[in-house]
Formats: structure tokens, sequence, C-alpha cells
């Protein structure tokens, strides 16, 4: 569905945020949305196909914004060693929460401690399980270019992203200030880089 810029719209995504944010997903009500905005339930249905596709009119752009610096993360360490130049530490998804996801926080507490019930529900999950297959893929790269990568089972790296995305997005989980959230990062900074440099062999 195209994004609607109209007044009316405003008015219904403000009122699905504060419902969402309030009830979560699975216990939101259009009706309820209706009432916060002062709308029929049939003038919302003008902006939406249902309560699913409003709901992710509101967190698709976190998602999207979230995948585009990915992305460009995980290209920023392929590219050396395509090339064959010497690879360096440049940035990590600590970086990625402290410029993208913690200044959002709101989006951000929506997407993953809001959406049970949606098709959303699983996300950290399945962020968890893209980052592992990813960086399997990568570190097979890097044994083949010559870094001293240590050989880890698949399980265990699981093990380790699974506690990594989890620490990361466990203030967006409790909602932490951005503040809060950004001070938490120096600890989990000292704790978890030095481990990923030692498995990347760098």
């Amino acid at each position: 569905m195209p994004r609607d810029k109209s007044f009316s719209h405003i008015k219904i995504m403000a009122a699905a945020r504060a419902e969402f944010l309030e009830m979560g997903y699975e216990k939101a009500s259009m009706r309820s949305i209706g009432d916060r905005c002062q709308m029929t339930a049939a003038g919302i249905y003008r902006h939406c196909k249902d309560k699913a596709d409003l709901f992710d009119q509101l967190v698709s752009p976190a998602v999207e914004n979230l995948e585009t610096w990915a992305k460009a993360h995980v290209m920023r360490y392929e590219e050396p060693v395509k090339k064959g130049r010497k690879l360096v530490w440049q940035d990590s998804n600590i970086d990625m929460m402290r410029e993208l996801v913690y200044p959002n926080m709101e989006d951000y507490h929506l997407l993953v401690a809001k959406s049970k019930g949606s098709k959303y529900e699983n996300f950290l999950h399945d962020l968890t399980e893209a980052a592992q297959n990813k960086l399997q893929a990568y570190l097979e790269e890097l044994r083949a270019a010559g870094y001293k990568v240590p050989k880890i089972p698949p399980q265990q790296i699981h093990l380790l992203l699974t506690a990594y995305v989890t620490a990361l997005f466990e203030p967006v989980v409790h909602n932490y200030s951005c503040e809060e959230a950004t001070n938490a990062l120096t600890t989990l900074e000292k704790f978890f880089l030095p481990g990923w440099k030692l498995l990347m062999g760098i």
C-alpha cells in the first residue's frame, strides 16, 4: 500500500502506534484504534487492509533501515577479502545499535517487544539465523584467504550470536532511554568485540 501522507492517515498511524505500544499486536483492536483517532472502522480500512497491514506500515521502515545498514556493513568487510587487501576492523553491530536502533528506540521496541502474533514475532530469532549463515560463509572466505580463523562448530556460533543479539536488543525489549542504552554499549563492546576479532583472525 502506498505511503499516505494525508492528515487522516497521520492520525490513524499515531493512534495505531499508541494502541500497539500499549496493548501489543496480539491484543490490539481496530475498534480501539478507531476510538483513539475518532474514526470509524470503514474510515480506517481506506488506509490499510487489516490490522496486520497497519502494523506492517508502522514497523517496516525500521526493518528496512536495519537491513540497509547491515548490507553496507557486510560489504565493508567482504570487499577487502575479495580484493586481496588486508582486513581491518571497521565497525560492528554495536555501531548499528548506537547509530540506528537506540536513537529510534520506540520504533524498534514496537518491532521486537510488541509484535507477538504478527509476522514479526520471531524477528530477533530470524535476524540471528541470517547472521549465522552469513558469518559462517564469511569465516570460510577468511580461511581461504589465509586468515587464522579458528574452527568453531555451527552450534557454537549460534550460541555466540544468540548471546550477542540478545544482549544488544535487551535495552530495546525493556525500552531503555537512548542514553541508558548507549551507556550499556560500553560494557557490551568491551566484552564482545575482543572475541569477535579473535574469531575473525584479526
